[in-house]
């Protein structure tokens, strides 16, 4: 089983595998804004694993992960009253924000290094139906490279607890998504053109979109897989210290020193260094909790896979 939830092989870059010019941004991200930095972090793996699931090549992987890392390279000159601000944005503070897509491209068309890499900075935010921005251009005309950044940028950002909200869950997560693949309900007439001329697609690309749904059910798995092992360490350790507790009861009704002193070395005989046979009882109830609130996550797991297995595009 473990062989299926290998995440971490040669396409799976690390900040510290990338060129000095490229890590030399990557800090300057972590020391300016340390949600931007997590956030391109998390952005890479999963386009890393997008495109696996997609079964794109090595190459491309490779360019689309390094391209993820540097997609908000911009951010690094907005305002810190904007980039940090602990709630929702006004508008014009959300438009200085979509600046970060030219900026970014900017910088990195300014250095030969970074060159290669300026179409995830850019084109990140831009809509297959042509809503996103800084260009508003549609379909095939947005790099598939962005498209897939932009579907991994846009889950991490709505999984992701920040500051200024509440934590979404993975299953409304991916309803959020599921409608930005469907084209939008039109409001003006200049809406219905666009709809027609882009042949009725949605923001992101579906087939993007689906290889995500793997990705969760992966990492969803993994998880359950994890925790289960933990859950029979758990069991293991109630056994122990149930063990110890036959010996913690003939000690507390013991009428001698001596026998309460036997039962005592008896009941230390299973437990570990540092465990108080006092505490015995205390340690079943703690270990017996833990092990059915984690038993009641696993099972929590296993009911969003298969939620997530029975959504559609």
């Amino acid at each position: 089983m473990k062989e299926q939830f290998d995440f971490y092989n040669s396409t799976s870059i690390k900040s510290y595998n990338l060129e000095e010019t490229i890590r030399y941004q990557l800090k300057m991200l972590d020391g300016l804004d340390n949600f931007t930095r997590k956030h391109s972090d998390n952005v890479a793996n999963i386009s890393c694993r997008l495109c696996e699931n997609l079964r794109l090549s090595e190459g491309f992987t490779v360019y689309t992960t390094t391209c993820a890392y540097l997609h908000d390279i911009g951010k690094l000159f907005i305002p810190p009253s904007v980039l940090q601000k602990p709630s929702k944005l006004t508008d014009e503070e959300y438009e200085i924000m979509k600046t970060h897509t030219s900026i970014g491209y900017k910088i990195c068309m300014d250095d030969l290094k970074l060159r290669p890499y300026a179409a995830g900075a850019l084109y990140h935010h831009e809509a297959l139906d042509g809503t996103g921005y800084p260009n508003g251009i549609t379909g095939d005309k947005i790099p598939y490279e962005a498209q897939i950044i932009r579907v991994a940028d846009e889950f991490e950002a709505i999984t992701a607890k920040r500051q200024y909200k509440t934590h979404i869950g993975i299953i409304d997560a991916l309803n959020i998504l599921i409608d930005h693949a469907h084209p939008t309900s039109p409001k003006s007439l200049k809406d219905t053109k666009r709809i027609f001329k882009t042949g009725g697609v949605g923001k992101i690309d579906k087939k993007v979109l689906k290889a995500l749904f793997k990705v969760v059910i992966d990492d969803t798995e993994y998880e359950i897989y994890a925790r289960g092992d933990y859950l029979k360490f758990l069991r293991k350790e109630i056994v122990r210290v149930s063990d110890s507790r036959k010996y913690y009861d003939r000690m507390m009704y013991a009428l001698t020193p001596e026998k309460k002193e036997y039962y005592r070395e008896e009941a230390k005989y299973y437990l570990k260094p540092g465990e108080d046979p006092e505490k015995i009882p205390q340690m079943i109830t703690e270990l017996e909790t833990s092990y059915k609130e984690r038993k009641k996550h696993i099972q929590k797991l296993h009911d969003e896979v298969h939620q997530i297995k029975r959504l559609s595009i």
